[in-house]
C-alpha cells in the first residue's frame, strides 16, 4: 500500500499544525521528492531539519501508520543527540517506515540502531498474568533484546497457538478410542489388533501413502504419548506463539514425515507409531537454537532445563530401542521402529534450526532454508523411488501385518 507522507509545521505557539504539502512516497520513490519534501521542513538551507519537526509529520501521519512503527521512529527520531537530523537519517527513516511489519526491525539493526528511551524488556513493571506470560515466553525462545520487545509489543495472541494444541487433543482422542476398543492402557502395541488399523505405518501397507503421516496419531502405550505428549506442549506450544503455526507445522510435519520414511530406507521390515518424529524435530530444533545463541538466550536455569529435556529424550528413546528388539508380539513381525526418532532430529538440525533462528523474516527470502528444503526435498524423493522398488530389487522379505 502507498504511504503518504503531509509535511507540517508548528506555527509560533507550537498548537496548531499547517498542511505544507502532501506527496507520496513509494518503496521506490525518487530521491528528488524526498529531497522535495526535505527543503520544505529545511527552511534556512542549512542542511538539518528538527527532531521536532520531524515528529510533527510523524504524529500527523500516525493514524495510518501502525501504532508500533510510530513508537519506533518517534524514539529514534527523539534519541538523535544534537536535535537536529540530517537530510540522509531523514531518508533512512523514512525507508524503515515503508517497509512491512516483519522486516521494519532488521532495517533498523542494519541501520545500526537501537531502540532509544525504551528499557529492558525484563525492567517492565505492572504487568498482567498474560503479559508476564508472553515475556517469559520471550525470554524463553527468543535470543536478542530488541527481537524479544518486538515480539512483547506486537503479540496479540490471535490467531491463538491452536495447531500444536488441535494436534496433541487428537493423538489423546485416538489413544483413548483404541485404550477402550482394546481394553490396554500400557503397551498397547502387544495387542492383536493394534497394528491393524487404518492409521499406523506397516512395510506391508506402504503403498498407501497417508500411513506416512498418520502414524503420528498412534502410540504405543500411555508411556509413550505421556513423554511425546509432555514434550509437545512444553516446547511446542511456545515456539508457536512465536513463530506462528505455518512455520511450526512445517517443521512438524517435515519430522513426522522424514521419521516413516528413515524407517522405511533403514529398517525396512519394522512399522511405525508415535509423533516422535515431529516433536524431535521441534525439541531438536529449539535445543540447536539454545546452543547456537547460548550468550543471548536470558531464559532461567537454562543449562538445567536443557539437560532435562535431554534426559526426557534420552528416555523416549531408549524405550523406542528396548521395545523394538524385545521379543515381537506377532512374529514373526517385529516391534515399532525407533528410526522415526533420528529422522526427527535431523530435520530438527536442519530445516528447524533455520526456521527459528530468522524470527519474523519470511521463509522465501532465506537462502539457507531453502538449501536445506532442497536437500530434504531430494531425500524424500530418493525414499520414495527406494519405497517403489528396493524392495524388490533387494528380495527383502517382509513379515505379515498382525
Amino acid at each position: 500500500m502507498d504511504i503518504v507522507f503531509v509535511a507540517v509545521a508548528a506555527n509560533a505557539e507550537g498548537d496548531e499544525i499547517e498542511v505544507l504539502e502532501s506527496i507520496d512516497v513509494l518503496p521506490v520513490a525518487p530521491e528528488d521528492q524526498w529531497k522535495s519534501l526535505f527543503d520544505k521542513f529545511d527552511s534556512e538551507s542549512s542542511g538539518f531539519i528538527s527532531t521536532e519537526r520531524f515528529r510533527d509529520l510523524l504524529v500527523a501521519h500516525g493514524s495510518e501508520l501502525d501504532p508500533h512503527k510510530l513508537e519506533v521512529l518517534l524514539a529514534l527520531a527523539d534519541g538523535n543527540a544534537d536535535g537536529k537530523i540530517c537530510y540522509q537519517d531523514f531518508v533512512n527513516l523514512v525507508r524503515m517506515s515503508n517497509k512491512r511489519s516483519n522486516s521494519f526491525r532488521r532495517a533498523i539493526l542494519q541501520g545500526g540502531r537501537q531502540l532509544k528511551g525504551a528499557g529492558a524488556l525484563g525492567e517492565e513493571v505492572g504487568l498482567g498474568l498474560s503479559q508476564r506470560l508472553v515475556r517469559h515466553i520471550a525470554y524463553e525462545t527468543l535470543p536478542r533484546e530488541i527481537d524479544r520487545k518486538w515480539y512483547f509489543d506486537s503479540y496479540t495472541c490471535c490467531p491463538p497457538p491452536w495447531l500444536i494444541l488441535a494436534i496433541t487433543i487428537a493423538e489423546v482422542a485416538v489413544f483413548m478410542y483404541y485404550g477402550l476398543q482394546l481394553d490396554r492402557w500400557v503397551l498397547q502395541v502387544s495387542s492383536p489388533h493394534f497394528l491393524r488399523g487404518p492409521l499406523p505405518y506397516h512395510p506391508q501397507l506402504r503403498i498407501q501413502a497417508w500411513r506416512y503421516l498418520s502414524y503420528a496419531f498412534m502410540h504405543a502405550g500411555i508411556e509413550h504419548l505421556g513423554l511425546n505428549m509432555a514434550m509437545q506442549l512444553l516446547v511446542g506450544v511456545p515456539l508457536e506463539m512465536v513463530h506462528g503455526a505455518l512455520r511450526i507445522g512445517l517443521v512438524y510435519v517435515c519430522g513426522v514425515l522424514a521419521g516413516s520414511l528413515a524407517v522405511s530406507v533403514t529398517d525396512m521390515t519394522a512399522p511405525v507409531v508415535g509423533s516422535s518424529g515431529g516433536v524431535y524435530a521441534l525439541v531438536s530444533a529449539h535445543l540447536a537454537n539454545v546452543v547456537m545463541n547460548w550468550s543471548g538466550m536470558k531464559c532461567q536455569f537454562k543449562l538445567f532445563r536443557m539437560a532435562m529435556a535431554l534426559v526426557c529424550m534420552s528416555v523416549e528413546f531408549g524405550r523406542a530401542v528396548w521395545l523394538r528388539f524385545y521379543p515381537p508380539a506377532f512374529p514373526p513381525c517385529p516391534n515399532p521402529s525407533f528410526v522415526a526418532h533420528l529422522g526427527g532430529v535431523m530435520v530438527g538440525l536442519t530445516l528447524g534450526v533455520v526456521v527459528l533462528q530468522n524470527y519474523e523474516q519470511r521463509l522465501q527470502e532465506q537462502s539457507l532454508f531453502w538449501i536445506f528444503f532442497s536437500v530434504y526435498f531430494l531425500f524424500v524423493l530418493c525414499a520414495v523411488f527406494w519405497n517403489v522398488f528396493a524392495y524388490s530389487l533387494l528380495d527383502v522379505r517382509l513379515p505379515p501385518t498382525p
